[in-house]
């Protein structure tokens, strides 16, 4: 049931682009095994259910945050209000750590993408450990192949300039974080 929700969440979420809307199809179409290849991960990750929907959307919006891809801040920002994700909770993400707005589950989620979003790579051990007294080894494999394709997905739309397509106008929506001092 999950996976069906989250693709009608897709689906709600594509209807509401007004603009920029062959950006990426533009440019894969042009690579027809590229452009199946990401429709595979895509839909292998969205039909993965072990980990809570809402966690994979906050984790992929952090990330998306972090690496400063606009169309992904724009999907992204409509699929979480749509998978039950709060306008606090968005416009807190930049500011995790001290907001009410989130479980310890959640800001540890956060933390997690955001170790593995950071450049250089920070050592995640000890996060993963964290995790997995709350989430189960399958849980935590399921996170970070999300956070890690969305790392590879906001990093190909960034360098073949996808723009943001209008999903989320009138919505709250993520801003870009800048990189934090290592």
């Amino acid at each position: 049931m999950r996976a069906i929700t989250r693709v009608w969440h897709y689906l709600k979420s594509f209807r509401r682009a007004r603009r920029n809307q062959a950006d990426l199809v533009g440019w894969l179409i042009r690579r027809p095994l590229l452009l199946l290849s990401t429709m595979f991960v895509e839909s292998m990750l969205m039909f993965s259910n072990r980990l809570d929907p809402k966690l994979k959307e906050l984790a992929e919006l952090k990330a998306a945050a972090l690496v400063n891809c606009q169309f992904c801040l724009d999907i992204g920002s409509t699929l979480a209000q749509y998978g039950g994700i709060t306008e606090q909770q968005i416009v807190d993400l930049p500011k995790y750590q001290t907001s009410d707005a989130y479980t310890d589950l959640e800001k540890l989620v956060i933390a997690y993408a955001e170790a593995m979003t950071s450049t250089p790579a920070i050592d995640i051990e000890e996060l993963r450990t964290e995790l997995l007294t709350h989430l189960s080894k399958a849980q935590v494999a399921e996170l970070a192949a999300t956070v890690a394709w969305e790392n590879q997905r906001a990093r190909l739309n960034q360098a073949l300039g996808v723009r943001a397509t209008g999903m989320s106008d009138g919505m709250a929506c993520a801003l870009p974080e800048p990189r934090k001092a290592v």
